[in-house]
């Protein structure tokens, strides 16, 4: 394997690794408002999360880092292109954190419900928007000869992408109550039950057409349709295990779900990292954005000495807080 394929590896368990965990944070946030239908429920609802949530999005951080220093190329288009989108997700995370922070800063019910109003407006942009961004790079965008956007921000608004931002969505809603039923008691814990009952049937529809949608339109052979299979299959039990109240079997079957829709985007993309709706000879490949070997030497020995401390920290921090919420 060279160092080239090695670091996409990495970043595709950087993007998956970011959504399988924020992903029940911003599940968390959609549904805070309903799970909790008094102050103490939010909060019980919040605070499930609030140990949490600041370490996830380090995951995002060092994404988009990775992918700067090992594919510029990529980088540079991607985030030219994506530009409004990214100022928008931007601004919805910080939203999202603002609100955490400040909604108990006064003992106002109208000071509240507007911080309440900005961690589920921020929870639900921030995934559809994360889901239009990867579902635009195998769907393909403008990209001129000079590997520059040449598009509008109407062409990341197409069929394909909207639905993958959806189905992000939708799973983002599941994993969260799943999160929350495992981490709650007494009836925040009876009500997210309820509410991922609700959504699980939605959900798994969605990963299953994302599948066949991404079959018909990349079609790249049997390792990306095991990875969609082994997604809906995922969806489908934890649709079961949520109705039958197993909440920590069902947590780890949104996780897998939730990964391995990221992944399968990433496994018919390669080797491009971009597609090029206008031919194939100007698409972003892992090869023409990539830098040099002695740079990715360099990221690699800096990855195998730092990634081990991220994880434990975050084990660490996981385990610290494994108790229920009450």
């Amino acid at each position: 394997m060279t160092l080239v394929s090695f670091w996409f590896i990495v970043l595709v368990v950087f993007w998956t690794g970011f959504l399988v965990l924020e992903g029940f944070d911003f599940g968390v946030g959609m549904l805070h408002g309903l799970v909790g239908r008094d102050e103490q429920g939010r909060r019980v609802a919040l605070g499930a999360i609030g140990p949490l949530w600041d370490g996830n999005e380090v995951w995002l951080i060092v994404a988009a880092a990775g992918m700067f220093a090992a594919f510029p190329g990529w980088y540079a288009t991607m985030f030219s292109g994506f530009y409004l989108g990214f100022v928008l997700l931007l601004v919805a995370l910080i939203a999202r954190g603002v609100s955490f922070e400040f909604r108990d800063r006064r003992d106002s019910r109208r000071w509240r419900r507007t911080w309440a109003a900005a961690t589920t407006g921020g929870s639900l942009l921030a995934p559809l928007l994360i889901g239009v961004a990867l579902g635009n790079l195998l769907h393909g965008v403008p990209i001129g000869t000079d590997q520059e956007y040449a598009g509008t921000f109407a062409d990341l608004l197409n069929p394909y992408s909207l639905f993958c931002g959806a189905t992000v969505v939708l799973l983002c809603l599941l994993h969260g109550a799943s999160f929350l039923a495992l981490k709650t008691a007494g009836e925040v814990r009876r009500r997210s039950l309820r509410a991922g009952r609700r959504i699980a049937p939605l959900a798994a529809a969605a990963v299953l057409g994302f599948a066949v949608w991404t079959q018909v339109m990349a079609g790249n052979g049997v390792g990306p349709l095991l990875v969609e299979a082994v997604a809906v299959v995922a969806a489908v039990a934890a649709a079961l295990l949520l109705g039958r109240g197993r909440d920590g079997r069902a947590f780890a079957a949104t996780s897998l779900a939730m990964a391995a829709v990221v992944v399968s985007i990433f496994v018919n993309l390669y080797p491009r990292v971009m597609v090029s709706t206008l031919g194939s000879s100007t698409d972003l490949t892992i090869s023409n954005t990539s830098s040099a070997p002695y740079s990715l030497k360099v990221m690699t020995v800096a990855a195998v000495a730092l990634f081990p401390v991220v994880l434990a920290y975050q084990a660490w921090t996981y385990y610290t807080f494994r108790r229920r919420v009450a």
